[in-house]
């Protein structure tokens, strides 16, 4: 790989002795890894054959490739993701019932890791601010089956408005130069040049600005970049630690290959030691930074906003009595057990909103929650992104499907030779859920989305 002169000789500089290593991993083959997902009832068994080994490091994470067109990807049993940029999820490690953001969340990887761990309690609410990446964004999401997610398409600093002290952990995967990925993307190399970790560095610090805005004394920051450069990991460190004294740098359990910040290469201060450094010519895995730190301040009892009497926080997104009662009744016929707390109407689309989200007036959101389904004249419809959140236990009618089947149902079409009740059905597939079907005279009428049908 041709690297930047100016490159070569700054990391000659700053590693010394290690350098030759490092310099030569960028020669060497990137590695690929894939998560399971726990939310989902069972193991990807055909993915889990393709794994070359377990990923050490994170509970749910394997080598190897997974088939993006498999039975597994396309229901969200498995998610796609770079092995070191697995790790930063398992130092978040959220907790269900707690309240989380991730900042910067496109593509999703983080995202998705995250719910995960929450088991759909609680609120995670995964920003975007570049709107085609924020649909992708949603799009894994829905794939992956989370419940409690609220999509959004936001800067930081209009985020922080409606959000002031309210998450207990946020995540701040910054936008950075991207060394860390030279050799899995070659193309970031034509972007770089000396000065662009100071540029990039001044970006990351308005982020991190707005997040400790949005931080809940006594909550949990993490920071974390997939680039080597000191301007963005340990002197932005520094510079949090010297412009918000309230917080502390945690220690980060570090498995084999996995190597300690490097307090010389900002200011000194040993605490910096407590971060992460994942080096290629170390770890299994592409270049990532990664800190924690805990805001020390003592944590206030929440003060819930009474919305006016009469009105409510999503008044703008009401559903007249009518529309939910065609909403529910649907529910109590086909999932019983899914208990809707706050559902709101964005045009016709319906969806089921995290309790503890705070109002969604005036915030430009993708997806607020769960998608249901579509209102339509005198009848519900349900969305796709519910059947894959659903497991075939919780549905009243499950029709199971061949996987030749399953091949024609992305393609959109009808499938024959089932007798089963007439009217709405779970499709599965091996154990998982694919999609809705309507059955009419043994046919099933397909409504698999038209813009996934390959």
């Amino acid at each position: 790989m041709q690297l930047p002169t100016a490159f070569i000789e700054k990391y000659q500089k700053l590693l010394g002795e290690e350098a030759p290593a490092f310099l030569a991993s960028f020669d060497q083959a990137s590695y690929s890894g894939f998560r399971i997902n726990p939310l989902k009832p069972g193991l990807p068994v055909a993915s889990l054959e393709q794994a070359t080994a377990k990923a050490p490091h994170v509970k749910t994470g394997y080598y190897g490739k997974v088939n993006g067109n498999s039975l597994d990807h396309v229901t969200g049993w498995v998610y796609s993701q770079e092995p070191s940029a697995m790790t930063v999820g398992e130092v978040v490690a959220p907790q269900p019932g707690e309240k989380v953001l991730d900042l910067c969340a496109a593509p999703g990887g983080k995202s998705t890791h995250l719910a995960a761990q929450m088991q759909n309690q609680g609120l995670l609410v995964a920003n975007e601010i570049f709107r085609k990446r924020a649909n992708i964004l949603a799009e894994n999401l829905e794939r992956w089956g989370a419940q409690n997610v609220v999509v959004t398409n936001e800067s930081p600093d209009q985020l922080e408005k409606h959000f002031p002290q309210f998450f207990d952990r946020i995540l701040v995967d910054a936008p950075c130069s991207g060394e860390g990925m030279f050799r899995k993307e070659p193309a970031g190399i034509e972007y770089w040049n000396p000065d662009y970790p100071a540029e990039c560095a001044n970006r990351q610090r308005k982020i991190l600005a707005s997040a400790m805005v949005m931080l809940k004394p006594g909550g949990t920051l993490i920071y974390s970049t997939c680039t080597f450069a000191p301007e963005e990991d340990e002197q932005m460190i520094a510079w949090l630690l010297k412009e918000y004294p309230d917080l502390a740098v945690a220690p980060i359990e570090k498995t084999a290959g996995m190597d300690d910040g490097r307090p010389e290469w900002a200011d000194g201060n040993p605490e910096l030691k407590k971060a992460c450094r994942l080096f290629p010519h170390h770890f299994k895995g592409e270049g990532h930074f990664i800190a924690r730190l805990v805001d020390q301040r003592s944590s206030q009892p929440e003060k819930k906003k009474k919305a006016k009497k009469g009105q409510s926080l999503d008044r703008n997104f009401r559903l007249s009595k009518d529309e939910k009662n065609l909403v529910n009744d649907w529910l109590n016929t086909m999932v019983p057990d899914l208990k809707v707390k706050r559902m709101v109407k964005f045009g016709s689309q319906v969806y089921a909103v995290p309790s503890v989200m705070s109002s969604l007036v005036d915030l430009n959101v993708l997806r607020p929650g769960l998608h249901l389904g579509t209102l339509k004249k005198k009848r519900f419809e349900p969305a796709h992104a519910l059947a894959l959140a659903l497991h075939a236990s919780e549905v009243t009618r499950v029709v199971t499907i061949t996987e030749d089947e399953w091949h024609s149902y992305t393609h959109g079409e009808t499938l024959s030779g089932h007798s089963e009740e007439k009217g709405w059905t779970l499709l599965t597939c091996q154990g998982h859920s694919i999609g809705w079907g309507k059955v009419v005279n043994g046919t099933i009428k397909n409504f698999y989305p038209k813009g996934l049908r390959n």
